[in-house]
C-alpha cells in the first residue's frame, strides 16, 4: 500500500504552479512510479495472474473536498483511480 501524501493550505486562488508541481509530484507521480517499480517484482514473484496487487491510499478529501486544500483533493481522488491489478 502506498499513501504518500503533501499538502498547501491555502485558498485555490493563491495556490503557485510550484505548489501545484510539488502536490501532484508527492500525491500522484510518486505512486504512479512505486506502482511501475513494483509491478515486475510483483509479476515475477509467482504468485497466481491477478492474485498480486498495488493499493493506493486515498483520502475523504477526494470525495469532500477541504477549504484551503484543493490541491490535495484533487491529487488523491486521482488515487482513486490508480490502483493496479497485477497480471
Amino acid at each position: 500500500m502506498n499513501n504518500a501524501a503533501q499538502t498547501v493550505v491555502k485558498p485555490a486562488v493563491e495556490c503557485t504552479a510550484e505548489d501545484y508541481s510539488g502536490i501532484m509530484a508527492t500525491n500522484l507521480e510518486s505512486c504512479f512510479h512505486l506502482s511501475q517499480l513494483a509491478h515486475p517484482l510483483l509479476r515475477n514473484s509467482g504468485v497466481a495472474v491477478g492474485a498480486g496487487s498495488i493499493v493506493h491510499i486515498s483520502s475523504i478529501a477526494s470525495y469532500l473536498g477541504f477549504a484551503g486544500a484543493v490541491l490535495y483533493s484533487m491529487a488523491k481522488g486521482t488515487n482513486i483511480y490508480a490502483n493496479w491489478l497485477v497480471v
